[in-house]
């Protein structure tokens, strides 16, 4: 039997400081140091342009961040947008925690089964209220609500259609302009 150690996010903060990590890609998920999925061209420009549309509709109303950071109790994962408070200075010394985030968006070309397990877990858990995944190779929108424990009791599948975000009920965002 192995016994496997878990990192702390301060552990994490500590090898990334020493350089241990250096030219790696990876996150920390669960205590666990995760290689991240490398990005084909696809997965990088629907993010980015998912991003620029968000960044469009919301304007001053949240900071929209790209494959950046954010940290939770035991994990610092990197999803590709963060929809976060502003004014964003604050993020100076530290990465969005869930007291600053209104919503997370993963992109997933290979990476769907982590991002609606074990990252849809880790969001749920960090009571984050809404997560959104678009799947590319179903082309399909996964809108996940109302987290309970480790899990999100609401979870809708769309292909087309609009979507209202809980924290900003004035903004229609179009699922077509997400997927395609």
């Amino acid at each position: 039997m192995h016994t496997l150690a878990k990192w702390s996010v301060n552990d994490y903060h500590c090898m990334i400081d020493a350089g241990i990590l250096r030219d790696r890609r990876v996150e920390l998920l669960a205590g666990d140091i995760v290689e991240m999925t490398p990005e084909k061209p696809i997965h990088y420009n629907t993010a980015n342009l998912s991003a620029d549309y968000l960044r469009e509709l919301l304007r001053d109303r949240a900071y929209v961040r790209f494959n950046g950071p954010i940290t939770l109790a035991t994990s610092e994962p990197e999803p590709d947008i963060a929809i976060v408070q502003r004014p964003g200075m604050q993020y100076n010394d530290r990465h969005p925690n869930p007291n600053d985030i209104f919503w997370l968006i993963e992109v997933a070309n290979s990476s769907l089964q982590t991002d609606l397990t074990l990252k849809a877990a880790l969001y749920a858990q960090a009571a984050i209220p809404e997560y959104w995944v678009i799947d590319l190779a179903d082309r399909r929108f996964h809108l996940l609500r109302q987290p309970q424990g480790d899990r999100y009791q609401q979870h809708t599948i769309l292909t087309t259609g609009t979507v209202t975000p809980l924290a900003f009920p004035e903004i229609a965002v179009e699922v077509d302009r997400l997927l395609n």
